[in-house]
Order: C-alpha cells, then structure tokens, then sequence
C-alpha cells in the first residue's frame, strides 16, 4: 500500500510535511520540506536551484549551494511572525529541483539557465533561485527582461559586481550587472546596490558603477541609516518599477556567513538584511534569486541557515503581496 506523507494543507494549498508526524531530520530535503513541483499541477512559485560555480573568481564550491540551503531550510515553519503571513498557505510555493547546466561551457549554461527560467515563468509562476555564483544572475535577468520590460535591481553583496572582464572573460560572477545594462536589461534610473564595502581596484570602479545606472547604500551607511533607511532608500529608488532583488550572501559579514568565496570584513548582520527584505511587500517583486552560498567554507551550517531564512522572507513578502492583490 503506498504511504502519503503527511503535510500540511491550507486554504488548498499543499505545505511542509508536517513535522508534528515525520521528524524534521528525516525524509527528502526540498526546500523547507515543500513538494516537488512534479508532485503537483500548480505551481504559484518555483524555487529552482541552479549549482553552477564556473565564473568565480576566488573559493570554487557554490555549485553546492542550492542542496546546503534546502538542507539549512528543514528548521523553517508554517508561520512567519516578523511579516504575520503564512507563506505556504496564501501560494502554493514548489522546489522546482535543479538545473543540469554545464559545468565546462559558460555560454552554454546561461542559455540552458535562461531557457529554464523562461519556462517557470511562463507557466505563471513566480521564480525563487538558489544559486550558484553570481553569474547565473545574467540568464536569470533576461527572462525577467522579456517577460517584465526594464527590471530595477536591488542588488545586496559587498560587491558591485560591474567590472567589465576577468582574464578576459566576459561573463564571471563579477560582470553581470555590467552586461545586464549593456544589454539593455535594466531600468538604468532605478537600480541600487545594497551593502558594498571593501577596497576596490580604483576610485573609477564606482564612477563607471554609476554610468551603468547604479546608486549605492554602503555597508557603512547602516549604523545611521537602519533598515528602515535603507528600506526608505530603496522604495524612492525603485518606484513603481518591476523588481528584481538579487542576493549575494557575502552582503552577510563573515561572522554570519562564513561560507562564501568572497568574504569582506564589516558587512551586514543577518538581523539587519532580513529588516530590510520585509520592505519589498510594498513594491513590486516579479524574482529574486540567493547565490555565493559555498558550503566548504561553512560552519554549523551558519551560512546555509542564514540563506534559507533570506528565501523565507522573501517568499513572504511574495504571499503578502499576493494576498493584497
């Protein structure tokens, strides 16, 4: 006799497994012990892991993100008191699995990751993605761009991530944003870094940032500005724009998130960045993806805990949105 998992349902809505019945050590780790997307007809939102770390420039091992974070995710639950919503009762939220992309061909990974992201969203779902280094940002954006316009990024990471080449190489996870606005992906009066912070090559790396339609929050701006500064900051910035947040972990100081191949000093406590996410609720998000999670370098799983919590608020501020629609 087949034997169903129990989980969690609400307002027809298929949750968690319920953990008062099955261990939360047990069973198959999908992200926050949700349903495969394959298990199910609907989908509201998607949450795709894409395990690619070719572009990095620095430690290699985010290609083990996605599956550290879905295992950092078993501890998250029903009910978000920070945002009071329960994000898997207003949608229906899926893991969507990985995408195979190939490890050798970069060119051929951003195609195979954009087709991917494409197919999401044209099923009328949301995307969540866990990445991966920051180079999958690029694919990601060019789905979002044909489906949604101009997308304004908040881009969170200690680093700007608009440098032109590395070795000569066009696409790296330090280039992305750089040839999203080359490519003419972004709303170039709307975008905004959030959390950048250590030495640059030259004083021109930030003059050539803001050409590309880039306004900054540094790291060192939080102690006077607080979250809800940033959150004022970010909201006058993006407008009434479609939204694209993009996450890198290393925004987290290295005592947050030690697991990353770029770490810098002085960064973002995990209280002050997950403030700051609960401020998207009040404009309009269409995507966002987490990356830099390299579980080599990680502790206790202290970098995959502080990622799933990241993808949990954001996917509350995702059924917030949804229910005041």
């Amino acid at each position: 006799m087949e034997q169903r998992t129990p989980r969690v349902t609400e307002n027809g809505n298929i949750g968690q497994v319920d953990a008062t019945r099955v261990p939360r050590y047990g069973g198959a780790a999908t992200f926050a012990r949700l349903p495969r997307w394959d298990e199910l007809d609907r989908a509201d939102v998607v949450v795709l892991g894409v395990p690619f770390d070719t572009g990095v420039s620095y430690r290699p091992g985010a290609r083990f993100g996605p599956s550290h974070i879905r295992e950092s995710s078993r501890l998250l639950r029903p009910y978000n008191p920070a945002q009071d919503a329960k994000p898997f009762a207003i949608q229906q939220v899926v893991d969507g699995g990985d995408i195979g992309v190939n490890p050798f061909d970069i060119d051929e990974a951003l195609a195979t990751i954009e087709a991917e992201a494409t197919r999401v969203l044209d099923s009328g779902s949301q995307l969540l993605t866990l990445g991966g280094d920051h180079t999958i940002a690029l694919p990601l954006l060019r789905a979002m761009h044909a489906k949604h316009g101009p997308i304004a990024v908040v881009h969170f990471d200690a680093h700007l991530d608009t440098w032109d080449t590395y070795f000569g190489a066009d696409y790296t996870h330090g280039t992305p944003f750089r040839r999203a606005s080359e490519e003419g992906l972004l709303a170039q009066d709307s975008c905004l870094h959030v959390g950048i912070r250590g030495p640059l090559y030259t004083a021109d790396d930030l003059t050539e940032d803001g050409d590309l339609g880039f306004q900054i929050v540094h790291a060192t701006e939080m102690d006077a500005l607080g979250a809800p500064g940033v959150i004022e900051r970010m909201k006058a910035r993006v407008g009434d724009r479609p939204v694209y947040v993009s996450i890198d972990i290393d925004v987290l100081d290295p005592a947050f998130a030690p697991g990353t191949g770029t770490p810098e000093a002085g960064g973002f406590t995990s209280r002050e960045l997950l403030a700051v996410l609960r401020g998207f609720a009040d404009v309009d998000l269409v995507g966002a993806d987490i990356v830099e999670v390299a579980p080599a370098y990680d502790h206790a799983q202290i970098t995959g805990i502080a990622a799933a919590h990241v993808a949990y608020e954001l996917l509350t501020v995702m059924a917030r949105r949804r229910s005041a629609s």
